[in-house]
């Protein structure tokens, strides 16, 4: 947990920091996994590598999911959970079906899947993969499992999961199907993102963005969604974004996204630089200047 009291002690913003994916296909794998934890598990490598393959064509992320507790061996020919989830505005679905032969997989159609839509709540992606970054293993599993213990809490909607990215705002992890993922999380707080993301509100001041947008984009949804109140999830939408030409002794980077509320538009503009003061980029690893967005103007138009 010291990368993310780190970076909440320096001050590092968490919009814009989520990982960028418009769909998910997230599959069961039980036992222990790897650093590549899809072709370094118990998941048949070479249909790890062609899966991979298929969903990157795609533009889709996929994640190896496990319930939360111990990681014994099991049964290879056991039926596995499987998750799609579409996370764009006007087209988000759930999707969830089993399957005893992970090599179906390469078959599945991600614009049509022909399979039932997911008769549950939304679910709760927490990274907690040890052999990717120490902090997740640490503060990520027991996350989960002070959540599958709560009684307050629907734990067939929790699910340990393989990598995030963003391991210095461990715990963090992904609401699906909206594709909204927080970070610096703690019992409670899991909780209530996983309560409002059931009662249709997405958001917050430890939410990281939408993996749909880009990063500019995450940043900007967070933004209006602030300033408006607003957390409906799909009453925000990122219209456009353009790279800005950069302004004298100003940051390296600065970009324009337009966003839609109802019939308003909005015109956000946000500045790209490197983190004045270097942290470790993720758990044990080396100091560096990861690359932080923040707000600068953010106006309605006429």
């Amino acid at each position: 947990a010291s990368c993310s009291a780190a970076s909440l002690r320096l001050g590092e913003p968490l919009a814009g920091t989520a990982p960028l994916a418009a769909r998910w296909l997230a599959i069961e794998q039980p036992g222990p996994w790897g650093a590549r934890a899809l072709t370094e598990s118990h998941f048949p490598p070479e249909l790890g590598r062609a899966l991979t393959h298929k969903a990157d064509a795609a533009g889709v992320r996929i994640a190896l999911i496990r319930r939360p507790g111990h990681h014994a061996e099991h049964d290879p020919r056991a039926p596995r959970r499987v998750f799609l989830a579409d996370t764009r505005p006007g087209r988000g679905a759930l999707w969830s079906w089993s399957t005893s032969d992970p090599a179906t997989l390469l078959d599945l159609d991600f614009d049509v899947p022909g399979k039932p839509l997911h008769d549950g709540g939304p679910l709760l992606l927490i990274c907690t993969n040890g052999k990717r970054d120490t902090c997740c293993a640490i503060s990520g599993r027991a996350l989960a499992g002070w959540l599958a213990q709560d009684e307050a809490t629907d734990t067939g909607a929790i699910w340990e999961a393989d990598h995030l990215g963003g391991h210095r705002f461990a715990p963090t992890a992904v609401v699906l199907p909206t594709g909204y993922v927080y970070g610096r999380l703690d019992g409670p707080a899991a909780r209530a993102i996983l309560r409002d993301a059931a009662a249709g509100r997405v958001g917050g001041p430890l939410c990281r963005g939408r993996s749909t947008w880009s990063r500019p984009g995450q940043a900007a949804d967070l933004a209006l969604r602030d300033e408006l109140q607003e957390y409906g999830p799909d009453k925000v939408a990122v219209l456009s974004e353009l790279r800005l030409s950069p302004v004298p002794d100003g940051p390296s980077r600065r970009y324009e996204v337009l966003l839609a509320v109802g019939g308003d538009r909005f015109r956000a503009v946000l500045a790209e630089s490197a983190a004045a003061e270097a942290r470790p980029e993720s758990c044990g690893k080396a100091f560096g200047n990861p690359l932080e967005l923040r707000l600068v103007t953010l106006e309605k138009e006429s």
